[in-house]
């Protein structure tokens, strides 16, 4: 059985219930025998774009990570074995959050389920969400 790493905007619209979220993650969420896990990775992104002068992004950390716990998902924590992955990626994408997201479903064995194009881009270890 394939395990998935959703991020960080797959885990946002799950948490937020957003009617954007892929049929195919959806259905992942509500099936209790799929191994589906965030990333911490996720909660820095959104701790940093939450912050004081974007007021743009009303998204508390917290709840998120809440919702995550009580939704059954994994919490993958940042090793040093994820950060030098990052190392062997191609730079096809700027973002260093979504690297390391990249980095961390490769050095786990996981996909990481993204609707993020330049993500996709990577291939291994990286699905449509």
């Amino acid at each position: 059985m394939t395990a998935y790493l959703l991020d960080t905007h797959v885990l946002l619209w799950a948490a937020l219930g957003a009617a954007r979220l892929p049929a195919f993650t959806r259905a992942l969420l509500e099936d209790t025998t799929q191994q589906v896990s965030f990333s911490v990775v996720s909660l820095w992104e959104i701790v940093i774009k939450a912050g004081p002068d974007r007021r743009d992004f009303n998204v508390d950390p917290e709840a998120v990570r809440t919702y995550a716990r009580l939704a059954g998902l994994g919490e993958v924590v940042v090793t040093g074995a994820h950060v030098l992955r990052v190392r062997s990626l191609q730079p096809l994408h700027n973002d260093p959050f979504d690297r390391l997201l990249v980095a961390q479903a490769l050095e786990e064995g996981v996909e990481l389920l993204t609707v993020d194009k330049a993500v996709l881009a990577y291939g291994e270890g990286v699905r449509s969400a």
